[in-house]
């Protein structure tokens, strides 16, 4: 059986620091991003607003979009995030 997968762009602010990552349960994955549960980047940087997400038919096929989408130009990630989300909102709230 497949599981589906999510990539995802978080956020520190508007058009500041961004974090791309892929989970298997987007709520609860952005819940420990909030609670800052593991030490790292997004931690550090206080990341843990979700800009922007695509759900997968399955991880693999999630695993491989996360990998191109952090090799986009940060210009690029900016674009997908204001297309699905023009007022920078955490969509986190909205799931």
């Amino acid at each position: 059986m497949q599981k589906n997968g999510f990539t995802y762009i978080l956020f520190s602010k508007k058009n500041g620091t961004l974090y791309v990552g892929v989970t298997s349960n987007l709520k609860e994955r952005i819940i420990q991003h909030k609670e800052k549960n593991f030490d790292g980047f997004t931690k550090k940087y206080g990341i843990d607003k979700l800009g922007y997400f695509e759900e997968h038919s399955d991880m693999r096929h999630a695993i491989e979009r996360e990998k191109s989408l952090r090799n986009l130009l940060r210009a690029k990630k900016i674009e997908l995030i204001q297309s699905m989300n023009p007022e920078w909102e955490d969509l986190f709230y909205k799931l």
